[in-house]
């Protein structure tokens, strides 16, 4: 992944009626365990990590870097959105010569069935379509995973193409950056 191009990082907490986006901190560790060691949110992501893993490899202070948010609902982190480019071999890009942002996210099952991704994603891409205009926003998720299918339209992504990958039908999506969220 690189860097989101002019668009200043960190931001200022973005603050929605319920939730805070911004950058990690140290205090996050323990829920950055919990979402990649939870069989239910690594369901469609090639299964969980070990949490002694987890435990070994990841820093005290999480990893800060462009276009990854921290979740927070009242004080403690609930989930991540990422938005980035991904340059080295796209997983299935409209226009191979094109840079395109990439939204991806995890949230806690607590915190699912809320309404919660949707209103953070919805801010994310508020602030990505004001940071860099114009720039289109893909989406990669499995059609079996009904939750993302739901919110990817929900957030106005359309789809490009179905694929096979990693033994299981994906679905590409694009939101023009211009689309309101919501």
């Amino acid at each position: 992944m690189t860097e989101l191009g002019p668009a200043v990082w960190p931001p200022a907490p973005i603050r929605t009626e319920r939730l805070v986006l911004r950058e990690s901190e140290a205090r996050d560790r323990a829920a950055f365990v919990e979402l990649f060691a939870s069989p239910e949110v690594n369901a469609y992501l090639g299964g969980p990590r070990a949490r002694d893993e987890l435990e070994r490899a990841l820093p005290e202070t999480p990893e800060k870097r462009p276009g990854l948010f921290v979740i927070e609902l009242d004080g403690a982190m609930i989930g991540t959105i990422e938005l980035n480019h991904r340059d080295a071999e796209p997983r299935g890009q409209v226009d191979p010569e094109a840079r395109k942002a990439e939204l991806g996210y995890l949230f806690l099952p607590e915190a699912w069935g809320r309404g919660y991704a949707a209103e953070a994603c919805a801010a994310a891409l508020d602030w990505f379509a004001e940071a860099l205009p114009g720039e289109p926003v893909v989406l990669y998720t499995q059609t079996a995973n009904g939750r993302s299918m739901r919110l990817a339209a929900k957030l106005g992504f359309t789809e490009v193409k179905l694929f096979e990958k990693w033994g299981a039908e994906q679905w590409m999506g694009v939101r023009s950056s211009a689309t309101p969220s919501g």
